[in-house]
């Protein structure tokens, strides 16, 4: 019996489960990567598709990292501060490497590593944590949570017929409601008299009518 055992096996082993779910936050965080460097880049960035399963299992995952991400935003403004804009290996960077400047820059920036490296460790993936650091980060600086959405679609998955879900990531695929126009109609436009012709005077306008009417 699985009493107050909390979470789905999908089928798997314990290790298998883990690396399943390491892989699909990996996958949703690469989506994000610059589509101009890299042929290989998804249409549609911050979206992955998958099972309805999967995805509520995995979405803790992504919105853990992300919280862990986001809190160590003020302390690698704070080591801008600090840092050195020449290149590496240069004499400039050198006598950097040697100053207080640096010292303090390794100070500032210690809460950082450590956030990275933690999020290394649940999910297993350099580039997709860097990734996460440089750009998915910011964009939810001022956001208290809920840092996804699920969106369950109507096609099943071939096969064994599961249901299948998106996962993706809010604020740049929300959709935007338009409020429609109100149609302008005939009726709308206000009614103008209509004035007589230049071409036959106002007299004998008058005049046709009586004849027609003696007739």
């Amino acid at each position: 019996m699985r009493h107050r055992r909390h979470g789905r096996t999908l089928g798997r082993s314990p290790s298998h489960r883990k690396a399943l779910l390491k892989n699909l936050a990996s996958a949703l965080f690469l989506t994000e990567r610059d589509a101009e460097l890299d042929e290989n880049a998804p249409k549609v960035a911050g979206r992955i598709t998958t099972t309805l399963h999967k995805a509520k299992e995995v979405r803790p995952l992504v919105e853990k990292c992300i919280t862990i991400a986001k809190k160590s935003l003020p302390h690698a403004e704070a080591a801008r501060e600090f840092e050195c804009d020449a290149d590496r290996g240069s004499d400039e960077y050198k006598k950097w490497r040697e100053s207080d400047q640096w010292k303090k820059w390794a100070d500032a920036r210690a809460p950082v590593v450590a956030a990275q490296r933690r999020v290394v460790q649940l999910i297993g993936d350099r580039e997709a944590t860097s990734i996460l650091f440089d750009t998915i980060a910011e964009r939810f600086a001022d956001r208290p949570g809920g840092y996804t959405r699920i969106v369950r679609l109507a096609m099943p998955r071939l096969g064994d017929a599961g249901t299948r879900a998106i996962l993706e990531l809010v604020g740049k695929n929300d959709r935007v409601s338009v409020k429609a126009e109100r149609p302008a109609f005939d009726s709308d436009e206000p009614e103008t008299e209509s004035a007589p012709s230049e071409e036959q005077p106002v007299g004998a306008a008058e005049g046709s009518s009586e004849e027609a009417k003696s007739e």
